[in-house]
């Protein structure tokens, strides 16, 4: 999916650092707020602070929009290292495929990543993040987008995991044999979803919630013991799309010790141009609603318009009412002007390292150790 990012045009504005803090400032006579200001704002005036802060910032892309094919080439991943992501999420499964298809993606991924040591660490705790951030390599674990993938047998839930699974929906989009979806007449957690959750839960898997439907979340929240995430989503206020989610949900996931992670989709910004504003303005209203330290990011990039496939082959995940016209995201790249936005909003360095990443691995951290015996 292609990004058009941002529109530089009037990159002669007269910007004086010392008044970001404001909510509406004075550039060339004219009163603007800070997200107002993008399109007089000029790329290579990213400032030193920006530039420091993401480059130091443990950064989480808790989710990937790539794939998922054995076809994909994950030379791409170069997008997320050239940005200074430190880690990614990579969905390796779906609902909409065979889980069989889930295990061989599995395999080609792991295999390719395991001959390049020198770039790359496969994740099992949240240490191994943390010793490639200091090595100057990208950390990599896997997730699944449905329950779909383990075949109706439960016990494979325990193999994802020993292979690098550290996150999954329990659905995408349409109702499955565990759970209902956003885009179908949500039949909450079935028997089998309930067996899911204690063994996602025992496991030490986080559970994330993006692309289930209202009452689903809502059970999932309520039952869970560990905290739960939305690895992609924004707030319906922004967009009144079905994959976004109410304040209602936002605060629910936020009490089980959870966040959400705004995801840089078009459709789901409000704005088919996935501009750096648009994302920053997401950012700011899940923080108003759920605190700063509940909010990170999910970008759900595709670089290799895969989705396009997947969309023509099976058309009701995605109804034509909610998925037709441009369908941009928010690329990596992008990054460096959504730390520096966030500055000129006013959000402090603490803040914004913690929306970076710090507040996916503390949930991380809490949930990824939480293994229990059978």
């Amino acid at each position: 999916m292609n990004g058009s990012g941002l529109d530089h045009s009037n990159g002669n504005g007269n910007v004086n650092d010392k008044s970001i803090q404001s909510d509406r400032i004075i550039v060339g006579g004219d009163l603007r707020s800070p997200l107002e200001m993008i399109d007089a704002y000029d790329v290579n005036m990213l400032t030193g602070q920006a530039k420091n802060l993401l480059r130091d910032a443990l950064v989480w892309d808790a989710h990937a929009g790539f794939g998922p094919t054995v076809e994909v080439d994950l030379n791409e991943l170069s997008h997320w290292t050239n940005a200074n992501v430190d880690f990614l999420s990579i969905n390796v499964g779906f609902d909409v495929i065979p889980w069989e298809e889930t295990i061989r993606n599995l395999a080609a991924f792991r295999h390719w990543l395991e001959q390049r040591p020198d770039r790359f660490v496969l994740v099992e705790h949240t240490g191994d993040i943390l010793r490639a951030k200091s090595e100057g390599k990208l950390a990599i674990a896997f997730d699944l987008e449905g329950a779909c993938p383990l075949g109706g047998q439960l016990s494979m839930l325990s193999l994802y995991h020993r292979l690098g699974v550290r996150q999954m929906h329990f659905v995408y989009n349409l109702n499955n044999e565990a759970a209902g979806g956003c885009h179908d007449n949500d039949q909450g957690l079935t028997e089998f979803g309930r067996s899911l959750l204690k063994e996602a839960n025992r496991l030490g898997i986080l559970v994330d919630l993006s692309h289930s439907g209202y009452r689903t979340s809502m059970e999932i929240m309520e039952k869970s013991i560990a905290p739960v995430v939305y690895s992609h989503a924004n707030p319906k206020a922004l967009s009144d799309h079905p994959r976004n989610i109410t304040d209602e949900q936002m605060r629910a996931c936020a009490a089980t010790g959870g966040l959400v992670a705004v995801t840089g989709i078009g459709q789901f910004l409000g704005d088919i141009e996935a501009s750096s504003a648009s994302f920053v303005r997401a950012i700011d209203m899940t923080v108003e609603r759920i605190g700063v330290q509940h909010v990170g990011i999910g970008l759900d990039y595709d670089f290799d318009l895969q989705s396009d496939d997947f969309i023509a082959k099976s058309p009701r995940f995605w109804p034509s009412e909610f998925y037709s016209g441009k369908f941009a995201n928010l690329r990596p790249d992008q990054l460096p002007e959504v730390t520096e936005l966030l500055l000129r909003k006013g959000y402090t360095e603490t803040d914004i390292r913690a929306i970076l990443g710090g507040n996916y691995l503390r949930v991380a951290e809490k949930v990824w150790t939480s293994m229990q015996p059978i």
